[in-house]
């Protein structure tokens, strides 16, 4: 064999031998070669898939679910699952984030999320998924396993954190002029919440505290009628009230029941539930019982308010006309005596 095949012979082998490494490539700083690991794609996307069924295009996406409640002993691992739905109408990049949320002093405000930080209740570090980011087409379900690990010195109680699913929307504008105006970028974010309870020691304690009508005024024109039911938790463990409410009318009838479903409320936190009683046409006094749930040891709190509804405008109406019919049959009245008089 000459010189020129022989080395020939080895250039070929040499280049072969390259080609076959997987998921890597060359880049040569001096004179020595360095691997150089290459970069995840965003669009494989490592989740199960599924078509949605329909396919319309709805220009937004879905979550599911909202809550997962479960309860995970110290040192063990459970995997749930999330899926996100794109009915945006094109393929989109999705992200996947950790926040841990806590409960406020303000009952309106049941959920705030911390961002970056840690909550008192954190369950920011005890959350994983295989990939932060994917592509997802339109029409199409992907299935996320999230995985919930707690470590075997995690405190007792309830523990807080959510996955937020977001997306970026760019405004359409003119490409290629110069005096284009920038681009705008909405992020879209919807959260899935957690509440895991981690068992042993845990302090239930909370109570039903007020008991109004919204908003709360001396006389209501009209239904519907809201009412509002605030719930405070003083305990280390998020609880789920629920209970009913009565209402009579000022006969002492019972004109209405409504079923509260449960909610939830966090830790050293208020929380503010709205029922509506869905009624138009009210007249009159009423009163209303709410029997609540605590959501533990089956303790019930009772309250009881009054309110009075006047459409003012139906009564001035009716007032006005009462007073012409009597104005009317008065006045006729007199006529009629003055002539039997003459």
């Amino acid at each position: 064999m000459s010189t020129t095949r022989l080395l020939t012979f080895f250039v070929l082998g040499a280049l072969t031998l390259c080609v076959s490494l997987p998921q890597s490539v060359f880049a040569q700083v001096g004179e020595e070669p360095v691997l150089v690991e290459e970069e995840a794609s965003v669009s494989s996307n490592p989740y199960a898939l599924e078509n949605l069924s329909g396919g319309l295009v709805v220009g937004d996406f879905v979550v599911g679910p909202g809550k997962i409640e479960t309860t995970i002993k110290p040192g063990e691992t459970k995997v749930v699952e999330l899926t996100v739905s794109n009915r945006i109408g094109e393929t989109r990049e999705f992200k996947l984030e950790i926040e841990d949320f806590t409960g406020s002093s303000d009952p309106e405000k049941p959920v705030v999320l911390l961002g970056a930080d840690h909550g008192p209740y954190t369950l920011k570090d005890y959350i994983s998924f295989p990939q932060t980011a994917f592509e997802l087409g339109h029409s199409m379900r992907a299935r996320i396993p999230v995985t919930i690990s707690v470590p075997a010195n995690a405190a007792p109680g309830g523990h807080y954190g959510s996955v937020l699913v977001s997306t970026v929307t760019r405004s359409s504008q003119s490409e290629g002029l110069e005096n284009a105006a920038p681009t705008s970028v909405i992020q879209s974010r919807i959260g899935t919440l957690f509440f895991i309870t981690v068992p042993g020691d845990v302090e239930k304690n909370g109570e039903l505290t007020d008991f109004t009508v919204i908003p709360d005024a001396l006389w209501h024109e009209s239904g519907p009628i809201d009412f509002g039911l605030t719930y405070e938790n003083t305990g280390s463990i998020h609880t789920n009230p629920y209970g009913e409410i009565r209402i009579k009318n000022m006969l002492g009838k019972e004109v209405a029941f409504i079923e509260v479903e449960p909610w939830f409320s966090l830790p050293q936190s208020l929380r503010l539930r709205e029922v509506a009683w869905g009624r138009t046409f009210l007249v009159g006094r009423y009163s209303a019982v709410a029997e609540i749930n605590r959501g533990y040891d089956d303790i019930i709190d009772t309250k009881e308010l009054v309110f009075w509804v006047l459409p003012w405008k139906v009564v001035l109406v009716t007032f006005v006309g009462l007073f012409l019919i009597i104005f009317i049959f008065r006045s006729f009245f007199k006529r009629f005596e003055f002539k039997r008089k003459e």
